[in-house]
């Protein structure tokens, strides 16, 4: 039986797109087939394998890894130069480096050119007070009252608010409210930026796995975006209110670094962070009633089917 493809509607090209899944055939099996699973299980999901993955593309060119045996691990593992992998990463995927904010050649890791910055003119901001941004570049789902949602990536699932943000006072706040998924696949655009404009609080450590958070894993078990690690950011904004935002970990991930400074107003669309080596996931949650979701976002999610925007795209307006 053929695999079920990822496809999302592209709102630049306005079509449905079928995804180029990085390293597919090992998520498939992870995720699809009984003895993948229990590797997941016993391995995968666990922060130790991350850290090694994100070892290995931190390598450089001439790096000493201290010894012989580390040496030889290296060898083992494919080389002990990741930057040799990203010329064939932008070619098999087809990146734009015209984007890059620095050549590809200046990539010293892997690692350094998967959070790589952008030109500034490569995601123009929207406009608007009342209007909020994509936090990051990806396939993004919307549910605009996160209390009647259910089937999103699979049929009949559901996860409450209170395991989500681990706290349910909080989750109390934004009953009713509106969520949004924000998918980013390896081959995206890795920092991740402010929806709106207002004042940050300091982020919290919610702890947990590190289980993908492909639609090929989400398919089996969407619980995956509570059981991960995640970090939580409040936002206070004059036009939205009170603004969550949570950035999941993911297998590969090998951090999540926060850049911005608390209690400092930021801008829509300023910087608030990166993601090291690995997909990975932005949840964005607004109180019930502060915010009105593009027309062409309700429709895709309506129909499961993610919706690709870049960051700095329009997200919504305060009604």
């Amino acid at each position: 039986m053929p695999a079920e493809p990822i496809r999302y509607f592209d709102r630049t090209s306005r079509t449905v797109k079928t995804e180029q899944i990085y390293g597919e055939s090992w998520l498939r099996f992870a995720y699809e087939n009984p003895a993948g699973r229990l590797f997941v299980w016993l391995l995968v999901r666990r922060a130790i394998f991350s850290k090694w993955y994100g070892w290995r593309m931190n390598i450089g060119a001439g790096h000493d890894a201290g010894g012989t045996f580390i040496q030889l691990v290296q060898m083992l593992c494919g080389g002990n130069n990741s930057a040799a992998r990203i010329l064939p990463f932008i070619t098999k995927y087809n990146l734009d480096v015209d984007e890059f904010a620095k050549s590809a050649f200046d990539y010293k890791t892997f690692n350094e050119f998967f959070y790589r910055a952008l030109k500034p003119e490569a995601r123009p901001i929207s406009a608007g007070a009342r209007v909020a941004v994509f936090p990051a570049d990806g396939r993004h789902l919307a549910m605009p009252n996160v209390d009647t949602a259910e089937g999103f990536y699979v049929k009949g699932a559901k996860f409450s608010l209170s395991e989500l943000l681990g706290d349910q006072a909080l989750a109390e706040k934004f009953a009713g409210g509106a969520m949004l998924i924000s998918r980013l696949c390896p081959v995206d655009y890795h920092r991740f930026h402010f929806p709106v404009a207002g004042v940050p609080d300091e982020s919290r450590l919610i702890n947990g796995w590190l289980y993908s958070v492909s639609p090929v894993a989400l398919r089996r078990n969407v619980r995956y975006l509570v059981e991960n690690k995640r970090e939580l950011t409040l936002v206070e904004s004059a036009e939205f209110g009170t603004v969550a935002i949570l950035e999941v970990g993911a297998t590969n991930v090998g951090s999540i670094k926060q850049g911005y400074v608390p209690g400092r107003a930021v801008a829509k669309g300023d910087e608030k962070g990166l993601f090291a080596f690995g997909g990975s996931c932005v949840i964005t949650l607004f109180q019930r009633g502060r915010i009105r979701f593009e027309a062409d976002l309700v429709k895709s999610s309506a129909e499961q089917i993610e919706l690709y925007a870049k960051m700095g795209d329009r997200l919504g307006e305060a009604p």
